[in-house]
């Protein structure tokens, strides 16, 4: 019965919210219930009163906006014969490229809420910086001389009778001690 009850409720409330108070069930043994579940009913239409104030609109506003970004530039090695072995000589310097990003940017109340990319473009095309490595072999040279006179096992002037194996081309100012033995007159000048 209670089923019945709260059928017969929702019905009376749906014919007084309609404003057809005069309804009855289509079965007229039922007219006793509806009249009841009517004078229980509580409900009374709802009638929609207009606020006093009007709900604000959001303020939208779309703005157009251009940022740049770096661009990082890319380092690379070369090698160079004209530098010793093992030295580094930077040729180019890097230089940072730029990239400008234009935006439709969508603010609600004063707060982004969106973002597209319009379009991009390189401003500045980045600089690689170049870097040369020296391969040249450098030579030894024994700090007795003032010239470059090898260090080896034996040294001896070039167009001399030694037998090497390493050779020096003269006038060498002797400035340490002749090891070379290249100073035969001892008069402070090798292979004259």
């Amino acid at each position: 019965m209670r089923v019945r009850k709260v059928l017969l409720r929702v019905a009376a409330v749906a014919c007084v919210m309609g404003a057809s108070i005069a309804c009855a069930p289509a079965d007229p043994e039922r007219a006793q219930d509806v009249a009841e579940v009517v004078a229980e009913s509580s409900a009374t239409p709802a009638v929609e009163t207009p606020s006093a104030e009007p709900t604000p609109t959001p303020a939208v506003e779309v703005k157009t906006v251009t940022v740049t970004e770096k661009i990082p530039f890319k380092r690379t090695t070369v090698k160079d014969s004209s530098l010793a072995e093992g030295t580094r000589k930077v040729r180019t310097k890097g230089v940072a490229g730029v990239k400008t990003l234009t935006y439709e940017v969508t603010y609600t109340d004063g707060q982004e809420t969106g973002r597209k990319l319009l379009r991009q473009a390189v401003t500045k095309q980045p600089v690689t910086e170049v870097t040369a490595v020296g391969t040249k072999q450098t030579r030894q040279c024994d700090p007795n001389y003032s010239g470059c006179v090898p260090i080896a096992s034996d040294v001896d002037c070039a167009g001399g009778s030694g037998d090497g194996p390493a050779y020096v081309r003269g006038p060498i100012k002797v400035i340490g001690d002749d090891i070379y033995d290249l100073d035969r007159d001892n008069d402070g000048i090798a292979c004259e």
